[in-house]
């Protein structure tokens, strides 16, 4: 048999939806510009994202919705699963919450092949959460049992911003998978935005697990600040799903990231005062006196740690910090229409235009930034306890 050819795809799996296009709410702290047809309009036409998971599928308006634009030829429903639009396969998912008795919450991200498996998920979900029309609902379930469920629609779980104290895996909810899961029904995990694959693979139970870097986006312009570059045959969730299995060749050929320093919760802030921590915890803010302490992603690693730093497993692709265009100094709205008007895509301008081409559309100073932020020349300061962190130019 001939082996088919793989190509380099860009994918951010962990999109969120604001609102229906009837106005009603679907994730509420997510912009209500966020559409699922400005969501498929901003990542083919803007950022250039081949795939993309919307994380909200299970809401009945939204399956409406993308009912419609099939029925109206304006998307294609693929034999292999995913649903195509213009330049984009759109894969459907759900996050939702599952408390294990005695334990945090915990999100977890459910991918499904087709509407149809998804309209079945939307059933099951009404039955054990308390609006199925929201984002993100706590469901009466154990994680096992929820693992069960997706495994037999052909579908996979994977834990979402797995080392946040927000509703974590490891952040919240448990030391090790196996006390709430079945780690041979986990072939992936989601980093989060305050890690890396170096801090991440410090856990031994992890090395046989595919990291994905996603955007978790709640806005248009957060679309693809994180997200990893993955070689299929076609862009399909059968392929996808090979993918996070590492099959005949189909894997992960890159993820890229924000510097962890950026991410809201990479280091241990007391949140009534600011003030950064050490890293050995304590729940009392020794500046302030609050308990106000919300531990970094940086701190639950070390805890966690049985690795020493730098051990990867052979399969691990390289982890390429990444800085979009939105988090750029001196790149505000109107410098970005410049570069999307010149360049086409996000992809295109973070990627692909050499520094004089660049120069020659917004100057060399602009220019500079853009190359900085490829070869990680820029300096960053750590955020914490929900706020992110902030980018500078290294002297």
């Amino acid at each position: 048999m001939r082996e088919l050819a793989l190509t380099p795809l860009f994918a951010d799996m962990h999109i969120h939806i604001g609102g229906t296009e009837s106005g009603r709410p679907v994730k509420i702290t997510a912009s209500r510009q966020m559409t699922l047809h400005r969501i498929l309009e901003e990542a083919s036409e803007r950022k250039g994202i081949e795939v993309i998971g919307i994380i909200d599928a299970h809401v009945p308006e939204v399956q409406a919705e993308l009912t419609e634009l099939i029925e109206r030829k304006r998307a294609d429903q693929l034999a292999d699963g995913g649903i195509r639009y213009k330049q984009t396969t759109l894969l459907l998912g759900s996050e939702v919450e599952v408390k294990e008795p005695g334990r945090g919450e915990a999100h977890f991200l459910c991918y499904l092949p087709s509407l149809k498996e998804m309209q079945q998920f939307t059933t099951w979900l009404a039955a054990r959460c308390k609006n199925v029309t929201l984002s993100s609902q706590r469901i009466a379930c154990t994680t096992y049992e929820l693992q069960v469920y997706i495994d037999q629609l052909g579908g996979v779980v994977i834990p979402a911003h797995i080392f946040t104290p927000h509703k974590g895996l490891y952040g919240s909810c448990t030391d090790r998978l196996a006390e709430v899961a079945d780690p041979a029904l986990i072939c992936a995990v989601e980093l989060g935005l305050s890690a890396n694959t170096v801090m991440a693979d410090q856990i031994s139970e992890l090395h046989d697990k595919t990291f994905l870097t996603n955007s978790d986006a709640h806005s248009l312009g957060k679309i693809g600040r994180e997200y990893q570059s993955i070689a299929l045959a076609e862009a399909n969730f059968r392929e996808w799903k090979a993918m996070l299995l590492r099959q005949d060749g189909r894997t992960v050929l890159a993820n890229y990231g924000l510097h962890p320093r950026l991410g809201k919760y990479h280091q241990t802030v007391c949140q009534a005062c600011q003030s950064p921590l050490p890293l050995e915890w304590v729940e009392r803010c020794p500046q302030c006196g609050k308990k106000a302490v919300v531990r970094g992603v940086a701190e639950r690693i070390s805890q966690l740690a049985d690795v020493a730093q730098g051990v990867h497993p052979p399969f691990r692709p390289a982890y390429v910090e990444q800085y979009p265009l939105e988090f750029l100094p001196g790149i505000g709205p109107k410098r970005r229409e410049q570069l999307y008007r010149a360049f086409g895509t996000e992809m295109n301008i973070l990627h692909r235009a050499d520094e004089e081409s660049l120069a020659a559309v917004v100057g060399e100073g602009i220019a500079e930034v853009i190359i900085q932020a490829r070869t990680g020349r820029l300096e960053v300061q750590a955020g914490g306890a929900g706020l992110y962190g902030r980018i500078g130019n290294k002297q």
